[in-house]
């Protein structure tokens, strides 16, 4: 438990610093760094496979049907996570951005308790109403449906819930997902080479080394990130999603200057405040069980 909890904080971490990246890729179309992610993440992931011998999952995995499914779904929910995160940051959309990975505990709370069938406690269901109504409060300020928090909520809240339920372990599971993104996004990047529209290798060696990159740091904190969905309950997993969208906002706000109005911090601070209730209530009730998992 404390490892896959290690692993998740790890990958939180890292995910909270990428607006910083692709603010610095802004030259490079959104679409085209998403296909340098899949295609350098997978190569990347084929090294350590091949430094490690861990090749023989992969035949038994790709005639197994629902494996097959599971990481095809996960790969799609992935691609147009990946996607819709990438051209938030690049139009300066940081902070909604970061709202998206605030509702999206919700949505892997909810998701754990009604399909997964894991058990909150009566008083834990406060934070989740409190956390629900600041969300509510900050979409009636934005006065319109905040599409880019919802599409990024919901689909790698979906995402956690495929790799809560996928048969591989981490390292192969991932790169089961990059290996059937692989191909399309290496044929869309040979494509804008041919109609001379590619970043890659046209805006300097510093832009290309970045989006080589994209690939070691696209994979690891996926990688800590499945190790921990896959050994912590998913209620956790959804708390610990707190620390990623903090990180942005402070950057959007600290750095890129976004604004953000005292309204805005009413609705943030409820947040906040659900994530600490839940986190106190969480620690006094194992200090009060300590064997009870």
């Amino acid at each position: 438990m404390k490892k896959g909890i290690l692993a998740s904080v790890s990958a939180y971490i890292l995910w909270g610093f990428f607006p910083i990246y692709f603010k610095i890729l802004h030259p490079v179309s959104s679409l085209e760094i998403l296909c340098h992610r899949m295609v350098w993440s997978l190569v990347f992931l084929s090294g350590v496979l091949t430094f490690s011998r861990q090749w023989g999952w992969l035949r038994p995995a790709l005639k197994n049907r629902r494996t097959v499914l599971i990481y095809s779904g996960a790969a799609l929910l992935l691609a147009l996570n990946w996607f819709t995160y990438i051209w938030a940051v690049k139009a300066g959309f940081i902070i909604e951005s970061s709202l998206g990975y605030f509702i999206n505990p919700l949505v892997s709370i909810l998701l754990g308790v009604f399909i997964l069938r894991e058990k909150l406690r009566p008083v834990q269901w406060i934070p989740v109403g409190i956390a629900a109504l600041g969300v509510s409060y900050l979409t009636w300020l934005y006065g319109r449906l905040p599409w880019i928090a919802l599409v990024l909520a919901c689909t790698f809240g979906l995402y956690g819930l495929f790799k809560k339920i996928s048969p591989l372990p981490s390292l192969n599971g991932l790169s089961l997902e990059t290996g059937l993104l692989f191909f399309p996004a290496l044929g869309y990047l040979i494509y804008l080479e041919v109609l001379g529209k590619a970043g890659f290798g046209h805006l300097g060696v510093g832009m290309s080394v970045l989006l080589a990159l994209s690939g070691v740091i696209t994979a690891i904190p996926l990688l800590l990130f499945a190790t921990g969905a896959r050994s912590i309950p998913l209620v956790l997993v959804g708390l610990l999603q707190y620390i990623a969208p903090t990180l942005q906002l402070l950057i959007g706000v600290l750095i890129y200057h976004e604004s953000f109005s005292s309204h805005q911090f009413i609705g943030f601070g409820m947040i906040w405040l659900a994530l600490a209730f839940y986190t106190l209530e969480s620690f006094i009730n194992s200090r009060r069980y300590p064997f009870k998992k």
